[in-house]
């Protein structure tokens, strides 16, 4: 079954009710599957199209999925990416209620602020460090609002559903030492995600497509399609050299990026 600009705005319409009743929906994938990944970008644009209509803004985007091994278990040979929005925005040592939440995990990410625009298709890893004005430590909150699993079968959801669903970014929380981008060897930055002083993951950032600011020239290069680019003052989340780790009421996630500081994020 094709999708039609009316399955769209119901689609759109469930991810926002899912949203706020923290109720996730069942697999978009499962109900229409002939969709496309062009059919799913077109679901996000249209949701995030929604929010921008109330009132929010966009202050930039997130690319997911960059590390080889999660695209073979998303069955994909490339990333994927969201938007991000100024609702989103948190800053180290700030609390949520994780009841604002469905699934609510932690990731381990580098992000790009840019002081200069960035347009494909031909945009490279170089232009992405010469309009890039600082490197900042962060974490990313992401969120389901498309079931993770089918809780009759147990399959998991699609990168169709996930890429539906906005990437599944919830939130990003900005903190550590910014530095720029020549400053350091970026793709030997590392952290360790801690969990309430336990250590439950650490990666480097050459995971993240060797270097991650491929990621922000791959992103460029992709929304040139759709007529889009990377305005300045964005805020690009390059992709996580962490598995997403769960949180829970009263959890509090600590990153050391060593000399490029701390992250920290609780949940009430």
């Amino acid at each position: 079954m094709a999708i039609t600009e009316e399955d769209i705005t119901k689609i759109v319409d469930q991810l926002e009710e899912a949203e706020q009743t923290k109720q996730p929906i069942q697999h978009i994938s499962k109900r229409y599957p002939d969709m496309t990944v062009i059919d799913a970008y077109s679901i996000q644009r249209a949701w995030v199209n929604l929010k921008l209509e109330s009132g929010r803004r966009r202050i930039g985007w997130k690319i997911g999925l960059t590390s080889r091994a999660m695209q073979r278990s998303a069955g994909i040979t490339e990333p994927d990416y969201g938007q991000l929005l100024d609702s989103m925005l948190l800053w180290s040592g700030s609390r949520v209620n994780a009841q604002d939440f469905i699934v609510p995990r932690i990731e381990t990410e580098l992000a790009f602020q840019l002081k200069s625009p960035l347009k494909g298709p031909n945009c490279s890893l170089f232009d992405v460090l010469s309009a890039t004005e600082w490197v900042i430590p962060s974490l990313e909150l992401i969120d389901a609002r498309v079931e993770i699993e089918d809780p009759k079968t147990g399959a998991r959801r699609k990168v169709l559903d996930t890429i539906s669903d906005n990437a599944a970014n919830a939130a990003i929380i900005l903190g550590g030492t910014p530095v720029r981008a020549e400053a350091v060897d970026l793709t030997r930055v590392s952290a360790t995600l801690s969990r309430n002083e336990i250590v439950e993951d650490s990666g480097v950032a050459a995971a993240v497509l060797t270097h991650p600011g491929h990621g922000v020239a791959w992103l460029a290069n992709k929304i040139a399609n759709y007529g889009e680019q990377l305005d300045a003052g964005s805020i690009v989340l390059s992709g996580s050299f962490t598995s997403p780790i769960p949180a829970r009421p009263g959890d509090t996630f600590y990153a050391n990026y060593g000399e490029l500081g701390v992250v920290t994020i609780g949940f009430d």
